[in-house]
This record gives C-alpha cells, sequence and structure tokens, in this order.
C-alpha cells in the first residue's frame, strides 16, 4: 500500500440521469427514490458506494463486501492468516485477537480501509470507521417520475413438463395473445444530482488509507457510471467532481503539517452551492433534459486560505498527479 494520506479531503460529485431510474426504492415497488417534501430526486449513499466498490474491483482491488458472498468467510479467513481463530483458549487476550483479524481485512480489502465495515457478525473482526464518508446524493430540481408499460413477447409459465416436446406441444396449441406478458418500469426524464464526500486524514491513519487508495476513488467517481449499464438506469453520467484539498497555510511546518491534516475551513463552506460551486438552470421556463441545460461556475475568489480545488470533467492521470489546478493562498 501506498503512504497513508496526511491531507483532509472534500468532494463534491455530480451525477446525472437520463431516460432512467438512477436508485430505485424497494418499499416504494422500486420507483425511483424522492423526497415527499419538495419532490427532489435522492440516490442513496449505498448505492454510489457500490459502484466505487464495483469499480475497484475491475481496477484488480480486492473487496470485502461482493455480491453473492457470506461476509463471515473473509472474516473467518482474516483470523486464520493472522493465527488468531477461536481455538476455545481463554487465555488469548480476545481484544488481541480482534485487532489482529481488523488489521488484517483493512489491510487486504480495499472497501474496508476506505469506506470501513462492521464485521463483528461471525468470528469477531470488530469495526472499522472509514475515512470516506458520502451523503445521500440529491437532484438540484425537482424531479417528475413516471411509470412505463412494457410487454414482453414471451412467458414463464410453469406447465410441469417432463420432456423438451412438452413445451414445444404447449406453445403450439396455446394462444398467441396469451404467450405474452405485461409489466412495467419506473423511470424519470432527467435529473442532475449532488453528492458530497468527506475523507478524514485522522481516520486514514487507523486504516491504512493511502495516496493510491485515493486516485482509485476519485478515478471510480469519473468512471463508475461507465462500468454500469443496465436498461432500467439508461444514461447515467458523472458530469464534474470537484475535489477539495486543505493543505494549510501557516508559515511553521508543523502547524501547516496539523493544518493540512485537521482543515482549514468547514465542509459546508466549500460543498454547499451558491457558495464556490454554483449550479444554475439557463432557462427557468423549459424543464431540464441534459447536463447542458445547466450552467455550472467556479468562484475562487471564495475559496479559503490553506485549500485547493481540482475540478475533473473526466479522469485527468497527469492533472491529478502534477497537483490541483486551482488554488487560493
Amino acid at each position: 500500500m501506498s503512504d497513508v494520506i496526511a491531507n483532509r479531503y472534500e468532494f463534491l460529485l455530480m451525477f446525472d440521469c437520463q431516460d432512467g431510474n438512477p436508485n430505485g426504492d424497494p418499499d416504494s415497488g422500486n420507483a425511483p427514490r424522492v423526497d415527499p417534501e419538495d419532490g427532489h430526486g435522492l440516490v442513496s449513499d449505498v448505492a454510489i458506494k457500490r459502484r466505487l466498490r464495483n469499480y475497484a474491483q475491475l481496477e484488480g482491488a480486492p473487496i470485502f463486501i461482493q455480491h453473492g458472498t457470506n461476509l463471515n468467510g473473509p472474516i473467518f479467513e482474516a483470523h486464520l492468516q493472522t493465527g488468531t481463530q477461536d481455538t476455545g483458549d481463554k487465555s488469548k487476550k480476545n481484544k488481541d485477537r480482534v485487532s489482529a483479524a481488523r488489521n488484517w481485512m483493512c489491510q487486504n480489502f480495499y472497501d474496508v480501509r476506505t469506506f470501513g465495515a462492521v464485521m463483528s457478525t461471525g468470528e469477531n473482526a470488530g469495526q472499522v470507521r472509514g475515512p470516506v464518508q458520502i451523503t445521500f446524493a440529491r437532484s438540484v430540481d425537482p424531479i417528475f417520475s413516471a411509470e412505463v408499460t412494457i410487454t414482453r413477447g414471451a412467458v414463464a409459465e410453469d406447465i410441469k413438463a417432463k420432456t423438451l416436446e412438452d413445451y414445444k406441444k404447449w406453445e403450439r396449441e396455446t394462444d398467441e395473445d396469451k404467450i405474452r406478458t405485461m409489466g412495467r418500469k419506473s423511470q424519470i426524464p432527467y435529473g442532475l444530482f449532488v453528492a458530497r464526500g468527506f475523507v478524514s486524514a485522522n481516520l486514514a491513519q487507523s486504516t491504512g488509507f493511502g495516496e493510491e487508495d485515493l486516485a482509485l476513488l476519485v478515478r471510480g467517481l469519473c468512471n463508475m457510471y461507465e462500468h454500469d449499464r443496465s436498461s432500467s438506469k439508461g444514461l447515467m453520467s458523472t458530469q464534474r467532481v470537484f475535489v477539495f484539498k486543505h493543505v494549510g497555510y501557516d508559515p511553521n511546518p508543523q502547524q501547516r503539517q496539523q493544518q493540512a491534516r485537521l482543515g482549514c475551513a468547514p465542509a459546508h463552506r466549500l460543498l454547499e452551492l451558491g457558495e464556490i460551486i454554483s449550479v444554475n438552470r439557463l432557462d427557468q421556463s423549459l424543464p431540464p433534459r441534459h447536463f447542458k441545460d445547466y450552467e455550472v461556475r467556479v468562484d475562487l475568489s471564495k475559496l479559503p486560505r490553506g485549500v485547493e480545488l481540482l475540478e475533473l470533467k473526466e479522469w485527468d492521470q497527469e492533472a491529478f498527479k502534477s497537483g490541483w489546478m486551482h488554488s487560493q493562498s
């Protein structure tokens, strides 16, 4: 793993959804999530982190929370690898067992050292509070959810067939109108969503979240929807990623280092729309249907001392490695 990060970060993620369902709510028939009081669309933090995990796995990073797996398996492996499995020997301190397994999980799984995890469901590996946390995403404008009726020209009828010929006979003898089904799917015409994220240098010390992990996180924010296509999602795209890096401003190197770790401005001042970053609909008389219907502005004069800003429209490795595009000293 790379060197553990020494700076606090915040990021603002803008993504949109066109003719799709950005995040269905199982309690509402999988309809798009909506704030019932103001009609703004919502996308859960869990949905965003799921796609970041999937992207990290595409790049070869092992992840703990995978689809279709038993989470107790990796936890059991952690105790095997560290020689701390429960043998019933009460002379071994349980705290030491849990700590060793916890550290192994952080070292071996990207999502554990990034987002944290509860690992006390089987063989106890403790709990990890991750340095990276993400809020629910909220749409800039209210969204309109509509249900669309669809037809499938086939059925999945259980006819108690014993041979393949039984199925063919049933198809020949059944009226064609009965060999189709109707269904419904929910979608929105368009929505631009904004999510906010926080990266704690203090918590990174305990999990080992490093510079390479941070770069992978930013690549995931930029590219996660490029590898998550489905008919229900429509066209989902990351449009902008703004990353704020706290670097400090005190002339004393030790004080500046502490400022970089603890931060030089409150997160809400950096991430609140209308402060440093603004999003405005160009034509208020028409409903938005594309990202180009909005104007995104950055006011660098409001950037606090000791904070630098990187704006990414797509993943730009050279820009990320060479430094941060905008800064206010």
